[in-house]
């Protein structure tokens, strides 16, 4: 490539030289320059104006703009230029030093394309679509116009050749924040965080560059058989640290041990002598274990499940029973509800001596009598 041209040179013009120009008529399709110490002026097609595709002329430039440009080709009264050419040479230069000291370049999309998106750094640069998010994109047609930051990954000058990255730099700045968190956390810590992803056995959240694992049985204090029941991917989480493992980068979180205790104001909630409708949840030998409210379990003992006499809770419940309980008295310091299941069933053994009528020919005997037999069964 030869030396610049200036207003002195009396060499003639040829392809390779670099000169100044500036833009006289903006067409569609090209733009007319006057060439600095030339007899004639120049056209530079469109084509030859950028890097990037564009739909007419004045995309790129304007008449007055002053543009430094590459004679391609010398006809009779005409040259033939590009200004790419010109930008192209220039930014390989800067590309490569920026390539090889990992430097992160911010530049605006330009377009969106099948497959990924382009940049104009003085060459074209593409972003694969695997190499934008470090997180799935259904669609990137709202990404053009966007600033992003990006760093070079590929680079062949002799191939016309850039490769770029944002994932690569969103990476790098998670590397910092996680450190910077695992060094700060400390178990009992509330943070706040981002739900990531949803698994069988919990959720991944993020709390700064670093994912925690939220077990399922810490999401909530009712009982949960699917995580997406109560949580969704992007949904905003307040999450206590329960342990850390700064060597593994393991963290385990609890949602629900940042909102409200079940037993709080429990006896409100259960009032003594309240009816309350729960599920039997447990079965043992002294009684039966029913939830009354989300994570509140009460103990009905066997004496309190049926008048009659029973060997085991199992000969009148089994686990998973809906069951109306009276609150027989409420230990919220301990934790603790009896309920009874008897008090709300009708005695069918009891009999009210109040309501029973002696037959008209009877009236002349006792009252014990008549009742006798009756009597008996109470005494056995």
């Amino acid at each position: 490539m030869s030396e610049e041209m200036n207003l002195n040179d009396t060499h003639e013009f040829k392809e390779g030289d670099l000169v100044k120009a500036s833009v006289a008529q903006v067409d569609e399709k090209s733009v007319i320059v006057s060439i600095e110490g030339a007899p004639f002026d120049g056209i530079v097609p469109i084509s030859e104006l950028s890097s990037l595709h564009i739909e007419k002329a004045s995309d790129a430039v304007s008449i007055g703009d002053e543009l430094e440009l590459m004679i391609t080709k010398v006809e009779e009264a005409n040259f033939v230029l590009s200004k790419r050419k010109v930008d192209a040479e220039k930014a390989w230069d800067q590309l490569e030093k920026q390539f090889q000291s990992g430097e992160i370049i911010e530049t605006e999309v330009k377009e969106v394309v099948k497959g990924g998106l382009v940049v104009d750094l003085g060459v074209r640069g593409f972003i694969p679509a695997s190499l934008i998010e470090d997180h799935f994109v259904e669609s990137f047609d709202d990404y053009k116009g966007r600033v992003l930051t990006f760093k070079i990954v590929e680079l062949e000058k002799d191939k016309n050749r850039l490769i770029l990255s944002h994932k690569a730099v969103v990476e790098d700045e998670k590397s910092v924040s996680k450190l910077k968190t695992l060094e700060a956390i400390q178990p009992g810590d509330v943070v706040d965080g981002t739900v990531q992803r949803l698994a069988s056995f919990g959720a991944f959240v993020d709390i700064g560059g670093v994912d925690g694992l939220v077990h399922i049985s810490q999401v909530s204090y009712e009982h949960l058989d699917n995580v997406a029941d109560v949580l969704k991917e992007g949904q905003k989480v307040k999450v206590k640290v329960l342990s850390i493992d700064r060597d593994s980068e393991r963290i385990s979180l609890s949602i629900k041990d940042t909102l409200p205790g079940p037993w709080d104001e429990i006896a409100e909630k259960a009032a003594k002598g309240s009816v309350l409708t729960g599920k039997v949840k447990r079965l043992v030998s002294y009684g039966a274990f029913v939830e009354v409210l989300p994570g509140v379990e009460g103990l009905v003992h066997i004496s309190q499940i049926a008048h009659k006499h029973i060997g085991t809770p199992q000969e009148v419940l089994k686990e998973g029973d809906e069951v109306q309980v009276k609150v027989l008295d409420v230990n919220s310091s301990e934790k603790r509800l009896s309920l009874s299941i008897k008090d709300l069933i009708e005695n069918e053994e009891a009999f009210d001596l109040a309501d029973y009528q002696l037959p008209e020919e009877s009236r002349g005997f006792s009252i014990s009598d008549v009742l006798g037999d009756k009597l008996k069964d109470f005494t056995k």
